[in-house]
């Protein structure tokens, strides 16, 4: 005899143990299980339920999605007015302004290193692997300001741009010189911005927002540490070779190595 195409000697064990069986313990409950294909056990054999009937007790422990009362709910709710974001889901206003001033502390730095490059670029300093590392590392950062901003707008959030500072135009020191000076401003500014980027993943790990704290770590974190420890190799190198001549080797170095901070 077949039970909904199976053969009713696969339901029941040798000895016409049921599914309630250990041999079908992972079915469940003996009574749930036996009780969902059997309605009794007769002397000549078993009866089959009907298709159409079903327990009280299947029926009201299976979970029913229902997409049209789940999305009568606010927070899917498709906003009307054109001032709102349509896309913005679970963005809090904090995180929207941490976004904006990351955007600024890039700009800013974009900005100071901008400034070293005119400065090592002129006819009287000549030092052009310096020049060029920092009007790359200025570019970066630049980037990376970008990126923050398209990261705000796919999220719904609005860019708003604050001022930036002006930087110092002279990069010269008495007992240091002009290459180890700029080198350790710019390893004290990659410190601090990455001190910003754990405040920002701070902020997001408060609001409970896995996006953002995923989009900080895989685009920011590990390139910010890599770019702390290899301006660090070039604070330490600067230091050991002075002022004189062995800053215009470690300028040729950077011109053939190339690569921003």
């Amino acid at each position: 005899m077949l039970v909904g195409g199976v053969s009713v000697v696969s339901l029941l064990g040798s000895s016409g143990e049921g599914l309630g069986s250990p041999l079908f313990g992972s079915f469940g409950s003996s009574s749930s299980c036996t009780s969902r294909w059997l309605r009794r056990r007769g002397n000549n054999g078993l009866v089959v339920r009907g298709s159409g009937e079903r327990s009280n007790e299947l029926s009201t422990s299976r979970v029913v999605f229902q997409p049209f009362e789940e999305l009568k709910k606010e927070d899917f709710l498709v906003p009307i007015s054109p001032q709102h974001s349509l896309a913005r889901q679970g963005y809090s206003e904090e995180c929207e302004a941490a976004i904006n001033e990351q955007i600024n502390v890039k700009y800013n730095v974009s900005y100071v290193y901008h400034s070293m490059f005119a400065y090592f670029d002129r006819d009287n300093i000549a030092l052009t692997g310096l020049a060029k590392f920092f009007k790359e590392s200025s570019e970066e950062e630049r980037q990376h300001a970008e990126k923050l901003m398209e990261y705000q707008n796919k999220r719904g959030g609005k860019v708003k741009l604050h001022p930036i500072l002006m930087t110092p135009s002279e990069f010269d020191h008495a007992e240091k010189g002009d290459a180890l000076y700029s080198m350790e401003l710019a390893l004290s500014m990659e410190k601090l911005t990455n001190e910003k980027l754990l405040l920002l993943h701070s902020v997001a790990d408060r609001n409970n927002d896995p996006q953002l704290t995923d989009f900080i770590e895989s685009e920011f974190l590990t390139e910010q540490v890599e770019a702390i420890k290899k301006i660090s190799e070039y604070v330490a190198q600067l230091r050991r070779v002075g002022k004189g001549h062995g800053v215009w080797h470690f300028d040729q170095m950077l011109l053939e190595e190339g690569g921003a901070a």
